[in-house]
């Protein structure tokens, strides 16, 4: 295989570009909504009301147990037909973040669990509600644990964006489509939109290390 550098240079920043103003920005909105679901379906988990438990166990079911891209389908595609037309953009946002909602919500409940009591008990004790302590000692110490694994599903959800070119969102992948397409240079374009993902996904890694450093002051010793 002879590789055409020309053709690869050129399209190295449409293909970068169509990262930084699609792929990205589509993750960071779409993570974003989604953790507030979770955060919402974790609280309704541990909830010892059986109906908000119910209601949590049965949408976390549901995401965890179709796959992303027939949830994209059935909202894009789908909801037209009964008269609900959502626009590409819109379309992915709501099928990525209630995808992320529905894994992340798991993790976020493993990590308010692994908190000791004792940290409960001792926001009682200098009269804290259950919310404050919650809020001021609780979820700071979670978060800790719950920073690997939520940015693992950030760093997959930035790869599951590709999925929405199939819905006409113009992302990383789709822009390597369009190149493909026209050059006919397939096996190049889709190494070189695979490359852009791998250094996307290198410097999120870093930034989970980072993260993970600044959140160690948080854990109790």
């Amino acid at each position: 295989m002879t590789v055409d550098w020309t053709l690869f240079l050129d399209s190295l920043w449409p293909i970068v570009l169509g990262g930084l103003t699609g792929t990205i920005p589509l993750a960071l909105i779409s993570f974003a909504l989604g953790l507030a679901i979770a955060l919402l379906m974790a609280l309704m988990r541990l909830s010892a009301n059986r109906v908000l438990s119910f209601v949590a166990r049965f949408y976390i079911s549901v995401i965890r147990g179709t796959p992303l891209l027939v949830q994209l389908f059935v909202i894009f595609y789908g909801m037209p037909s009964v008269g609900i037309t959502i626009n590409p953009w819109p379309s992915a946002i709501i099928a990525l973040s209630l995808n992320v909602g529905g894994y992340a919500a798991e993790v976020i409940r493993a990590a308010i669990l692994s908190v000791p009591k004792g940290q409960w008990e001792a926001g009682y004790t200098i009269g804290m509600s259950r919310t404050t302590a919650l809020r001021r000692l609780i979820l700071p110490q979670a978060a800790r644990v719950a920073v690997p694994p939520l940015s693992n599903t950030f760093i997959s959800l930035v790869k599951d964006t590709s999925l929405t070119s199939l819905v006409l969102v113009t992302e990383l992948f789709r822009k390597a489509q369009e190149i493909a397409a026209f050059s006919q240079e397939f096996l190049l374009l889709y190494i070189e939109a695979a490359l852009v993902y791998w250094v996307f996904c290198l410097v999120l890694s870093t930034g989970q290390i980072r993260l993970e450093r600044k959140l160690d002051r948080y854990v109790a010793h």
